[in-house]
């Protein structure tokens, strides 16, 4: 198997502490936005530990993707030999993401696009369907996805490998769907949704909204924070196959 890592994956401090680590402020700020989720999940009350950071979650979440991933390793070799066979490039793209308080992860997806699809965004930036100068970057009929990729992105298969970052402890079955960029981007009213850990699905995935901007992502993502419960996360796990099949969120 092999990975591809974007440029900035390469660099040795970004291994090590991230730059937006490092920044005080930022992080006073993070902080103050996370303590307003600071309710336990189980006595209700105010300082003790959320549902969707504790080691409970943690453990099942890490649990039922090890489950998953032996019971669907059919389906994941198979996908690893078309992506091979059927394109230039590694299987798996490592993408630099943000997640819990701040800090970067490298998030595994099956490879969709081209192996030279990060040298192109600039030349494509004016084609961001959230404008050019917008942080979310999505293109219609984007030009470098491959065609294997195009069947992976509308069924959402490309997203198995994040199992592997639930198992690390970087994400979470349920939660925010973690961003490309830095948390220094984020609008001081953005960073409550570090206040968690990053998932594979959430609200966003099931509301059937895929084309809203980050500012309603965000509101979603704080409405699952305020009333996060194991019962909530099971109802979205329920609901994520539907959304799925029928290609809500997908592209």
């Amino acid at each position: 198997m092999h990975y591809e890592m974007m440029p900035e994956l390469e660099d040795k401090k970004d291994l090590n502490i991230d730059g937006d680590r490092r920044n005080h402020e930022l992080r006073m700020k993070i902080a103050n936005a996370t303590l307003t989720h600071s309710k336990g999940w189980i006595t209700g009350k105010q300082g003790g530990t959320p549902w969707s950071i504790s080691k409970t979650k943690r453990f099942f979440a890490a649990a039922l993707s090890s489950i998953i991933l032996i019971m669907i390793s059919p389906v994941f070799i198979t996908l690893i030999i078309l992506i091979k066979t059927t394109s230039e490039g590694p299987v798996f793209f490592i993408q630099k993401r943000t997640g819990y308080k701040g800090r970067r992860f490298g998030m595994y997806k099956f490879r969709t696009m081209v192996k030279n699809a990060e040298a192109l965004k600039e030349s494509l930036r004016h084609l961001n369907k959230h404008g050019a100068d917008s942080i979310d970057f999505k293109i219609d009929k984007d030009p470098r996805v491959t065609k294997i990729g195009h069947f992976l992105r509308r069924s959402s298969l490309d997203e198995l490998p994040n199992l592997i970052n639930v198992i690390k402890g970087d994400m979470r079955l349920v939660g925010p769907r973690p961003t490309s960029f830095h948390a220094q981007k984020y609008n001081l009213d953005h960073l409550s949704r570090l206040s968690i850990y990053p998932g594979i699905t959430g609200l966003w995935q099931i509301s059937g909204r895929s084309d809203i901007d980050f500012d309603q992502r965000v509101e979603l993502d704080l409405l699952y924070i305020s009333s996060q419960s194991p019962i909530q996360d099971l109802k979205i796990l329920i609901k994520t196959p539907f959304s799925v099949l029928t290609g809500h969120g997908a592209s």
